[in-house]
């Protein structure tokens, strides 16, 4: 395997270590305290096509592999996960599915606007009484002549209150269980349609996380995207790529905690020399190190399998499994190189270890990854 990144690939790279570094880094404290990153960051990741990489040019897209789209998310990852979240939601899991299961008049009403940033998308999968089983959701979606009305709730949705449409799942048939579920592309000017934005979060605290609520929310049968009944996969189609999103933001939290620990240990002395002298703190940074380097490659792996068009998802989950538990492990051992400092949020690794903690839950928890690999590897059926 040629790991050596293409031309277009490092300037894409680049592009976006540019663009957080000016856009992003200087706001990073202030958005955290707030609890809101500003929103004219999306119009300037559509500007630079951030928000439709591997979408083809005719829907508005700008093309390029998945590979590009990992090194984009990892920089934006090093500099706020709350900014990284808004692309791997609205293009990661919105606009690709989209792509991937939309009809044509889906795809041209769309996706244009979601990936210039004109509009944001929402994906609403998680229930208050459903997260890891998304199979028994109880939204229900009742066909009335031409039109299907939707009743329900979501939660934990990120982009929610900024989202100008959801990719909402519902219950749309009384066949059990996974079989049951079909897929919805709902406006949320639709009336019916309220949402509550969820505050006091241990981490992603600038990300517009929210709580839906669909009272007798109508939508014309054509706002169904895939065949009835199919929507369990389409949300799982989705998550396995989403995942790679995930784990590639995970590598950005991990540099950026190797690179915060290094210019502090090279700049902090204590018993007269800096720190980055004594062999303990140079285990805590290597550690942090390996870790960073560890989670790339098998990052890099899934895009490439992506790319390629060969099976991915029990690599994703490997992926989405290391990267993330070794993004918290990578936060925890910068905070403590870091000493007391690092309790202040003055100092980054305090909002690192924060926001890396939730990474191990959302787009599937480590354990339910543990359970999508081990299944693999037994071949044992998860139905």
């Amino acid at each position: 395997m040629n790991l050596e990144l293409s031309e277009e690939q490092t300037a894409v790279r680049q592009l976006a270590k540019d663009f957080t570094d000016r856009e992003i880094s200087p706001h990073i404290v202030e958005w955290d305290r707030a609890e809101s990153v500003d929103r004219a960051i999306v119009k300037k990741l559509g500007a630079l096509g951030f928000l439709g990489l591997t979408i083809p040019e005719e829907y508005g897209g700008s093309g390029g592999d998945h590979l590009a789209y990992c090194l984009v998310t990892e920089e934006l990852g090093r500099g706020d996960s709350s900014v990284r979240g808004i692309v791997s939601v609205s293009l990661g899991l919105v606009a690709k599915t989209i792509a991937h299961w939309g009809t044509e008049e889906q795809k041209h009403q769309w996706l244009p606007g979601l990936t210039s940033g004109e509009l944001v998308g929402c994906f609403g999968l998680t229930e208050p009484g459903t997260g890891s089983d998304a199979g028994n959701l109880t939204t229900r979606a009742v066909r009335d002549g031409d039109e299907y009305v939707i009743n329900g709730s979501k939660m934990f949705i990120t982009n929610g209150t900024w989202a100008d449409v959801v990719l909402l799942f519902a219950r749309s048939t009384d066949a059990p269980g996974r079989k049951g579920v079909s897929a919805f592309l709902v406006p949320t000017d639709t009336p019916g349609l309220t949402r509550r934005e969820i505050h006091g979060k241990l981490g992603l605290r600038g990300q517009a996380t929210a709580e839906l609520f669909l009272e007798d929310v109508r939508v014309p049968a054509s706002a169904m995207m895939a065949p009835e009944g199919k929507g369990f996969s389409v949300a799982m189609s989705a998550l396995a790529k989403g995942r790679m999103s995930v784990a590639a933001g995970c590598v950005g939290i991990a540099q950026a905690a190797l690179d915060a620990a290094v210019k502090y240990a090279t700049e902090r002395e204590q018993f007269g020399k800096t720190i980055a002298h004594h062999q303990l703190v140079q285990e805590l940074i290597t550690d942090i190190a390996v870790d960073v380097d560890a989670a790339r490659l098998l990052t890099w792996r899934v895009a490439d399998l992506i790319d390629r068009g060969q099976p991915f998802v029990t690599e994703a989950s490997k992926a989405k499994l290391f990267a993330s538990e070794a993004a918290v492990r990578a936060a925890n051992n910068a905070l403590q190189v870091f000493g007391g400092y690092g309790y202040i949020d003055e100092y980054p690794a305090g909002k690192l270890l924060r926001d890396a903690r939730v990474m191990t839950l959302y787009e599937g928890t480590s354990q339910i990854q543990k359970l999508v690999i081990g299944r693999a590897l037994t071949g044992v059926s998860a139905f």
